[in-house]
């Protein structure tokens, strides 16, 4: 079925005008003359068959076709500029990047002042997720992960830093429990319950602690730790600020957990997505040679 649109020309004409209340300002937006304007509008009432303003050229008002017709036109003409700005290869607008939550305000967000101020033009929009990247289905540009492969079908991966795990406690509680962590509680989280058992594993310690205490989310565990309510199995991105700064510290270091982080990128073109994965890339890069990770102390 065709449509019935009139003149892309007079529509703007009559939107602008609509808008601003005023021919004149339309004109200026739209770099036209007033009488341009004033044509464009005749033409589409004439079209439609209604009128679109009323009252003396000093004070024009919209009718009630006109109110309806703007209401309408402001939003389809919102919608085509988010569309076009969608597809349009450039350095300005907004891409949408996924990460876990807590590596977002652990490691990304103390990070991302440096990229708006390189790309001020550029807005990263970040949701948390942890979940296999599908970009059909969750509609993102970018998707930062930690795991192994295989990683998504058509993505192409920008490596970002191998993953360290260790265990850490807050500094405080650790010196009050000096050769005594066999009572300090053993913090879990939902989110990555195997991580006390990977460390042992590939760490061969066999350590004894308390009794094991579960969060639902990776950020409360972390912050339970920093109160010292227990001992929580951590990687190094996480913990870092906090065992410099001297409240957390890591009795046997860290050690590889045979996981990666990675930066997952949609394989079509996207200025924006490439500047945001090779700026990325260049802050792990300096990451890991600014901030290596304590070694056990086996």
């Amino acid at each position: 079925m065709s449509r019935r649109i009139p003149s892309l020309n007079a529509l703007r004409a009559f939107e602008a005008a609509g808008r601003h209340g005023r021919m004149t300002l339309a004109a200026n937006e739209l770099n036209v003359t007033h009488s341009a304007v004033s044509r464009q509008i005749k033409h589409l009432e004439a079209l439609l068959g209604v009128p679109l303003f009323e009252g003396p050229k000093n004070q024009l008002r919209l009718t009630e076709a006109g109110h309806t017709l703007l209401t309408g036109l402001g939003a389809a003409f919102d919608q085509i500029d988010v569309s076009v700005r969608a597809v349009a290869d450039t350095e300005e607008g907004a891409i949408d990047v996924s990460c876990p939550g807590t590596f977002t305000m652990r490691w990304l967000i103390p990070r991302l002042y440096r990229f708006q101020a390189d790309y001020p033009k550029i807005e990263v929009r970040l949701t948390a997720s942890s979940k296999p990247v599908d970009f059909e289905r969750d509609g993102v540009d970018v998707a930062i992960r930690v795991g192994d492969p295989p990683w998504p079908a058509g993505a192409e991966v920008i490596p970002l830093f191998p993953e360290q795990i260790g265990p850490v406690i807050a500094a405080g509680f650790a010196r009050n429990n000096v050769g005594h962590l066999d009572i300090i509680p053993e913090l879990h989280t939902r989110t990555r319950p195997q991580a006390w058992n990977d460390w042992r594993s590939r760490s061969g310690r066999h350590l004894l602690t308390g009794p094991k205490v579960d969060y639902e989310h990776f950020y409360f565990m972390l912050e339970a730790a920093r109160a010292g309510l227990g001992a929580c199995a951590a990687p190094w991105p996480y913990v870092v600020d906090d065992i410099h700064a001297g409240r957390l510290v890591a009795p046997f270091g860290f050690i590889d957990s045979g996981h990666h982080y990675v930066a997952l990128k949609r394989s079509r073109r996207n200025r924006k997505a490439t500047l945001f994965c090779e700026w990325l890339a260049a802050q792990a890069k300096e990451f890991q040679t600014l901030y290596p990770a304590l070694s056990d102390k086996a």
